[in-house]
């Protein structure tokens, strides 16, 4: 099967009567009932951070248009894995779009780019700061046309001192400090295994552009957003930056430890690892008496999580000699009976499996019969106005007709 466009009718899912009824249809033909049904969004963006932000606000039913260059988003030509012979990384970020390719080599293509940004409520781009200016789609310029735009720019590291910077989610890992926090003390520092800025500027990108609609519906005036990966990294390592600029405590690699609780690891068992969170002292009492061990809680080297955190050495080898007593999968079932924090650690599989065991739904499909391909459901549930995974990622300006005719019918404010 090969991805031509989004030709595909509407999946028709389970929605309630008053669902159906509070759906809309676009320009081009989509039904959807999401909560953002009626916004248009150009989307000058490529790769991740971008690209997930405006998945997830297709999602929720606004009409995103897909604007690249005539040789499309790097993320097609990002193989293994495929599906159908096209870029998986492609596929999982792109759905509920439509693609025009545009040239900016061309002046007509720029006008038509232009246009589509003067007819949009949102514009969201990644380009190099700077970059869009001599095409006349910077803010300032589009603004002009269109006062009510939400414009999100997304950079690496932002638009001062880090402008000339390449926003490469692994350059930020290695920059913002994250990579010395990966991996145990004696290898060298590790990458995050997804490009986790990414998806945090991402949500942080979409959370501003919410945000600004809200602002938006209340005074009429659109605004500029600026996010970049870099504080997006500091902001979402959280407790370590936190705990650096509060007491001055560079944390360093500690493998899977946790800096201030304990046990908050790995741990073996007859056949293999469990992880174990726990994170106060009626959690740990529970474990203890759950082991067998009761004592343990009240002995004074253990009984409260600092002296638990310092004394990590001592009560390590007494917790793998008690877990070493029954496998991990009878540990799993016998401490979630307890209600103690624990988990099995799973490949990409058997995560999935294990969401749809708890009846998560995990997986959707996207598009409708035999065009429908697998995804990932959006995580955000919705009682009145659910999400949409109607329509396939699209090909390479696989829908400039319905787009230009869209714009010479005046576009969504004709």
């Amino acid at each position: 099967m090969t991805l031509q466009g989004n030709a595909a009718p509407p999946s028709p899912g389970a929605a309630t009567d008053r669902q159906a009824e509070g759906s809309r249809q676009d320009a081009f033909g989509r039904q959807a009932s999401g909560p953002l049904a009626g916004i248009v969004v150009a989307d000058f963006s490529r790769v991740l951070a971008g690209p997930y932000c405006t998945m997830l606000l297709a999602d929720m039913g606004a009409t995103v248009i897909k604007v690249e260059s005539p040789f499309g988003d790097e993320t097609r030509a990002w193989k293994p894995p495929v599906y159908d012979g096209q870029s998986t990384y492609y596929l999982s970020i792109n759905r509920n779009k439509r693609s025009i390719a545009l040239d900016f080599a061309d002046p007509d293509d720029v006008a038509t780019a232009r246009r589509i940004a003067a007819g949009a409520d949102v514009v969201l781009e990644n380009f190099k700061p700077g970059g869009l200016d001599r095409f006349g789609l910077d803010y300032a310029t589009i603004a002009e046309d269109n006062p009510a735009v939400v414009y999100a720019s997304i950079t690496g590291f932002g638009t001062a001192g880090g402008a000339t910077l390449p926003g490469y989610d692994l350059l930020v890992q290695a920059m913002s400090g994250l990579m010395s926090l990966t991996g145990d003390p004696q290898t060298p520092a590790y990458r995050s295994g997804v490009a986790v800025f990414d998806v945090i500027t991402g949500l942080h990108a979409a959370v501003g552009v919410l945000s600004a609609l809200h602002e938006r519906s209340q005074s009429g005036r659109g605004q500029r957003i600026e996010v970049n990966l870099m504080t997006s990294a500091l902001s979402g390592m959280v407790n370590q930056t936190g705990g650096f600029l509060l007491s001055g405590n560079v944390p360093t690699r500690m493998g899977n430890e946790h800096p201030s609780i304990y046990p908050y690891e790995p741990l073996p068992t007859a056949d293999g690892d469990i992880v174990l969170a726990i994170g106060n002292d009626r959690q740990f009492t529970t474990l203890c008496n759950v082991l067998g061990a009761p004592a343990l809680a009240t002995d004074p080297r253990f009984a409260t999580p600092p002296d638990r955190s310092h004394n990590r050495t001592e009560l390590r080898p007494i917790l793998q000699e008690l877990l070493a007593a029954k496998p991990a999968t009878e540990w799993f079932d016998t401490f979630t009976a307890a209600r103690l924090p624990c988990a099995p650690i799973n490949d990409v599989r058997g995560g999935i499996d294990f969401a749809q065991r708890l009846g998560l739904k995990p997986v959707v499909e996207v598009g409708a019969g035999e065009q429908s391909i697998p995804g990932v459901r959006n995580p955000i549930t919705f009682s009145e106005t659910p999400p949409s995974y109607d329509l396939l990622p699209p090909g390479i300006d696989a829908d400039r007709d319905d787009i230009l005719q869209w714009l010479r019918t005046g576009g969504p404010h004709s």
